[in-house]
């Protein structure tokens, strides 16, 4: 009897184990499983607005993980890239990204609670203004509710992070608490992924998410 209970106790663990490596709500992508050209498997690309993104994995020197990024190198309104198969009402999402360049914008940003192509949070680091914002996307149109003015620095990696609890967010920039704010436009899940703006070339690496 002990014998039984002790192999149905690690059997068990095990499936647990298995089921929360496997969840499609909580992973890490370094987009390195993924040829060079392509998307990653599970993610659409768009853009808010109008525009022609150009979104794709690519081999870089500086990954901070070796050797992938996925990389944004065309232009458009707002440029988007999501993780689809994933949908969060609450949890944390986190990004490494690298402002390449860009005349208008240099940004790199985080999607939550995604519903479509017009409708989604986004909090994003620009490194032309040197400010880190949080806003929400509503039928297309944009508009700000929080703002700090931060050093962002071009050609550098950088950490960006949002946690989110129902109307509740906190925005961590280089592993500093940047913003902390409350709204209740979006209260659903949503899909998760990044986001530029208009000429920005930017690299991201790492994708971190985790929630329900």
């Amino acid at each position: 009897m002990k014998t039984i209970i002790i192999f149905l106790t690690v059997f068990l663990m095990g499936a647990v184990a298995y089921a929360d490596s496997n969840t499609p709500n909580k992973g890490t992508i370094n987009f390195d499983q993924t040829a060079a050209g392509q998307l990653p498997e599970g993610w659409v690309a768009g853009v808010t607005g109008g525009g022609s993104p150009k979104w794709s994995v690519e081999a870089d020197a500086t990954a901070p993980s070796q050797p992938n990024v996925l990389k944004q190198s065309g232009s458009g309104t707002f440029p988007w890239c999501v993780k689809k198969d994933v949908s969060l009402k609450n949890g944390f999402v986190e990004v490494k990204f690298k402002p390449i360049s860009g005349r208008e914008d240099q940004a790199g940003g985080i999607i939550w609670r995604w519903q479509d192509g017009d409708n989604y949070y986004i909090t994003r680091a620009n490194a032309l203004e040197d400010n880190v914002t949080i806003y929400y996307t509503v039928k297309g149109r944009r508009r700000s509710f929080k703002n700090v003015d931060m050093k962002v620095a071009s050609n550098e990696w950088h950490t960006l992070r949002v946690d989110f609890k129902g109307n509740q967010f906190k925005v961590t920039f280089d592993g500093k608490v940047a913003i902390e704010a409350t709204d209740d436009t979006f209260k659903e899940a949503g899909a998760v992924g990044v986001w530029t703006k208009a000429d920005s070339i930017t690299l991201f690496d790492d994708f971190n998410f985790e929630g329900n």
